[in-house]
């Protein structure tokens, strides 16, 4: 390795230089996911004197699973393209198995998964297979750099990015100032990626989004100590970045929150009371609910703006109670499908905080945030950074979380049973509640005994539940209503998130738009990791009756008094919620059950039931006006016409507009 150049021998350095430096013959980067590291990816550089072929070897453990891809990207020893071919996996739950061959005659020969096509090749075009391999990103940064920086650049299978140089980064290494030059590239993922490079054109650094949605931080193997340094850069340059895009939204927004506000005409679902208000008006002011109740008792104030809901249904600001709010489009794809509050279940600590303040003072635009701080051990099957593995060390944990605003601890799966109870004695103390997933060497009543309020995922119920022969779940027997009954005795909340595990299980090969009718809509980085996620069909026929039992247990649970609120642990943004609840019906809550889930079920959860959870006087004014009637069908709770948060009105098109949806597709 070339020691690092000092910042003025840096910067005389031609541009030309900096960006065709000839590529190193081997080269190792280290991967992370919430700044631990889980894996590395490898290039090996073979030169003829009409290619120069890297071969690539990716490969991270997350979570205890194995996630691998091997690729190779051949170009001219100018830099031109010649052939991308990538197989294996993108993540714990998805796949991929791309070739694209470019021709002399013009011709692109492209191959996904077993559709073959072939089509004319873009002027400026580049086969990428996505967020991995890192070594494709780079090289589709100096095939920019060579062709004049174009605004756009066509990608291979398909879609474009948008690439620019955003500034530089100066940091400490080996007591040396060292200079690296920072991209911000949009396309190849849902959202920003930020990558640097040192100032001979090689790459240093990638932070980006995973096939899961999940942060991963690429680093090459030989500045490994400036990880902690470039996390928190990313943080801050990701709030910029937030704060430019969405300071755009000031146009999709009223100019100001509206004083009074008054909706009208509509059917008001009261969920508090299980019952409908027809023809009812709302009136908002401040930010709360003024008044609400038939128009007869209910007159308009003179100056109220008017929104009308003849013939629409009024509910609450839908909750999701399982998010992981990982980048800014989050926050207007919620807002676009009526979700106006999230739970984030784990996220790294200054970006989520960076976050949650851009929204709150009004620089970024998305869903209130109510945060779990995750806390994990030591284990085959750790995530992240936030380590306890002594009961002084989940103390100091619990209490960083409680002096930084978050409202729960959330568990993950290597802490250990006595860290479990000092980790909820602590914040019992301090008044904060426990959820989480069940740590591996706890059962479910384990872990509620030792304190846990709440359980994130279905998975974690049905461990001690007995299975007929074909995998289905029995759910009338002595064991389960034992389950049943500890449960509920300790009022513990359950978290299902159905709707990841029928992501997970479903066929590959069966069409994406049963689950997600939205999904041509979707942003094309989106549609192209979701329609691969799932399983072999094969395999995935076995799981059916297993999976068709997750639904029935929701019921099951709910019948038996244990509270159910709803989440969905990511999948479709925002959307994903209105799935979550046509599972719950599917399995046989009434739709006014399913909504109460994800509404004031959802608020006194979290101990928010006094002042939010449903349109009542005095609490927030958060409702979204829906086109249809989800208490007689919930399907049509994706039918979002207007949303309002805090006063404040929402248009979803202008919101999905922010997010990167296209309006030109599918059905809202």
């Amino acid at each position: 390795m070339r020691p690092p150049l000092l910042l003025a021998a840096a910067l005389a350095l031609p541009l030309a230089a900096r960006a065709q430096t000839a590529p190193a013959d081997t080269a190792t980067f280290l991967l992370h996911k919430f700044a631990q590291r889980i894996g590395k990816e490898t290039y090996r550089l073979t030169r003829t004197p009409q290619a120069c072929t890297y071969d690539v070897a990716f490969r991270f453990v997350d979570r205890g699973s194995p996630v691998a891809l091997t690729a190779q990207i051949a170009t001219t020893p100018a830099g031109e393209p010649l052939r991308l071919a990538v197989k294996g996996q993108t993540s714990r739950f998805s796949s991929i198995n791309d070739t694209v061959r470019l021709g002399a005659d013009g011709q692109a020969r492209i191959r996904v998964d077993d559709a073959v096509r072939t089509e004319p090749r873009p002027a400026l075009s580049f086969p990428v297979a996505g967020y991995a391999p890192g070594t494709g990103q780079w090289l589709l940064l100096r095939y920019w750099q060579q062709h004049g920086r174009p605004a756009r650049l066509a990608l291979l299978p398909g879609g474009t990015v948008r690439i620019r140089e955003d500034g530089t980064d100066t940091l400490q290494f080996q007591s040396r100032p060292l200079l690296l030059r920072r991209y911000v590239l949009k396309g190849l993922v849902w959202g920003n990626e930020l990558l640097w490079t040192d100032q001979q054109g090689r790459l240093v650094g990638l932070i980006t989004i995973d096939a899961e949605g999940d942060k991963l931080e690429l680093l090459a193997q030989p500045y490994a100590a400036l990880l902690p340094a470039l996390v928190g850069r990313a943080a801050r340059h990701g709030m910029r970045l937030f704060r430019a895009e969405m300071g755009a939204a000031a146009t999709a927004k009223t100019a100001a929150p509206v004083p009074l506000l008054a909706v009208v005409g509509g059917t008001v679902v009261d969920v508090m009371r299980g019952r409908r208000i027809p023809q009812a008006t709302v009136l908002l002011q401040g930010g709360k609910v003024l008044r609400v109740g038939p128009a007869a008792a209910v007159p308009i104030p003179k100056g109220a703006r008017v929104l009308h809901a003849e013939g629409q249904t009024v509910l609450p600001g839908l909750w999701d109670m399982h998010a992981h709010f990982q980048q800014a489009e989050w926050g207007p794809a919620y807002l676009a499908a009526g979700v106006t509050t999230v739970r984030d279940c784990g996220n790294e600590f200054a970006y989520l905080n960076a976050v949650q303040r851009a929204i709150d003072t009004g620089q970024g635009v998305g869903p209130r945030i109510l945060k779990a701080g995750l806390i994990d051990g030591s284990g085959p099957r750790t995530l992240g950074i936030e380590l306890a593995n002594t009961p002084a060390e989940a103390v100091r944990l619990v209490q960083r979380y409680k002096a930084n605003g978050f409202a729960q601890i959330k568990l993950y799966s290597s802490v250990k049973p006595e860290i479990v109870r000092a980790v909820c004695a602590e914040a019992h103390r301090l008044g904060l509640t426990v959820t989480g997933h069940i740590p591996d060497e706890m059962t479910i009543t384990q872990g509620v005994a030792a304190g846990m309020d709440q359980v994130n995922h279905l998975n974690y119920v049905v461990r001690p539940l007995r299975r007929n022969a074909d995998g289905s779940l029995i759910l009338t027997d002595t064991t389960a209503a034992r389950v049943f009954a500890f449960l509920k005795a300790h009022r513990t909340v359950i978290d299902p998130t159905v709707g990841v595990f029928e992501l997970a299980y479903r066929s590959n090969k069966d069409d994406i738009m049963a689950i997600e009718p939205g999904y041509l809509r979707l942003p094309q980085p989106l549609q192209a990791l979701y329609v691969n996620m799932g399983q072999e069909p094969a395999d995935a026929a076995k799981a059916v009756p297993y999976i068709a039992s997750y639904p029935r247990l929701v019921k099951a649970l709910y019948d038996h008094g244990i509270p159910i609120v709803a989440g969905t642990d990511m999948g479709f943004p925002g959307t994903s919620l209105a799935r979550e609840l046509e599972l719950y019906v599917q399995g046989g809550l009434t739709p006014m059950q399913a909504l109460q889930t994800a509404t004031i079920n959802a608020a006194r959860a979290m101990n928010l039931d006094a002042r939010a959870g449903s349109l009542d006087v005095g609490k927030q004014a958060d409702l979204v006006i829906i086109d249809g009637d989800p208490l007689a069908n919930i399907r049509a709770i994706r039918q979002v016409r207007l949303v309002v948060k805090a006063g404040q009105v929402y248009e979803p098109a202008q919101m999905r507009q922010l997010a990167d949806y296209s309006e030109l597709a599918g059905p809202r």
